[in-house]
């Protein structure tokens, strides 16, 4: 099982990033997929979470208000990838940011319908990229 995030990098206030969480080792419509970040010195944070049941209905995907309306969570099946657009970035978005894969049967798991859980309840990770916004 594997989980690779990239695309991070150094990026001006107002500027724009995408990353992308390339997973491998499981049935990707099985899994939620859900981003997380880690700032210096601060609380890992949950920020937006995919699932392919509720990603077409109301309730799904999940976005921390923090996030909601500069970040779009989206993936691409035929691709086992997971797309964090990031608009709008500021410096208070710099963190590392991790990918991480839950497991979904029936009612069990996360579903990304309006909470994403928290990094305890995810099975797998990536290694993480790092985000640097500059003032």
């Amino acid at each position: 099982v594997q989980l690779v995030e990239s695309g991070g990098g150094l990026v001006q206030t107002g500027g724009s990033l995408r990353l992308s969480c390339e997973v491998s080792g499981f049935t990707f419509r099985d899994h939620s997929i859900g981003w997380f970040r880690q700032a210096p010195g601060k609380e890992g944070e949950a920020i937006a979470c995919i699932n392919s049941i509720t990603n077409s209905r109301p309730e799904g995907p999940y976005y921390v208000d923090s996030v909601k309306g500069r970040f779009t969570i989206s993936s691409d099946n035929a691709k086992n990838t997971v797309y964090l657009q990031m608009n709008a970035l500021k410096p208070e978005d710099t963190a590392v940011y991790y990918c991480a894969a839950n497991y979904v049967f029936g009612r069990t798991g996360i579903h990304c319908a309006y909470d994403m859980g928290s990094g305890d309840q995810y099975d797998y990770w990536g290694q993480g990229t790092q985000v640097t916004v500059s003032s």
